[in-house]
């Protein structure tokens, strides 16, 4: 896949991930918040808890599933850019989870495969 039908097929896997989290009862905050540490996908909040979501969305599973994209430096990067977020908003007080979601979502299906896994990863 090129470039931009990546980024168009990501998009789109964002935005069933982000209808799910919904149907969860999520709020959502942001998608793709940028700081100088990096970009975290979603900042949603579960109740009281601000919950950032990492989302990855594949084809198949020829390459591994998507959740094994969020490898050690990936959770490092937005880690410290979660840091950051909490740091500009003084809102270290608050309690925080980490959010993974893998959507697999072959190419003549409708709807993807969701796979969400709270608390993926600590702080």
């Amino acid at each position: 896949m090129s470039g931009w039908l990546n980024r168009l097929f990501g998009s789109a896997g964002e935005k069933a991930a982000i209808r799910y989290l919904k149907q969860q009862g999520f709020r959502i905050v942001t998608r793709n918040y940028e700081n100088r540490a990096g970009e975290i996908d979603v900042i949603a909040l579960d109740g009281q808890t601000i919950v950032f979501v990492e989302i990855k969305t594949r084809r198949n599973d020829s390459k591994g599933h998507p959740l094994d994209a969020v490898d050690h430096t990936k959770q490092q990067q937005i880690l410290r850019a979660a840091q950051l977020y909490l740091k500009e908003r003084d809102l270290f007080q608050q309690s925080v989870r980490y959010d993974v979601i893998g959507l697999l979502w072959p190419e003549n299906d409708k709807t993807p495969q969701i796979e969400h896994v709270r608390s993926a990863f600590p702080d």
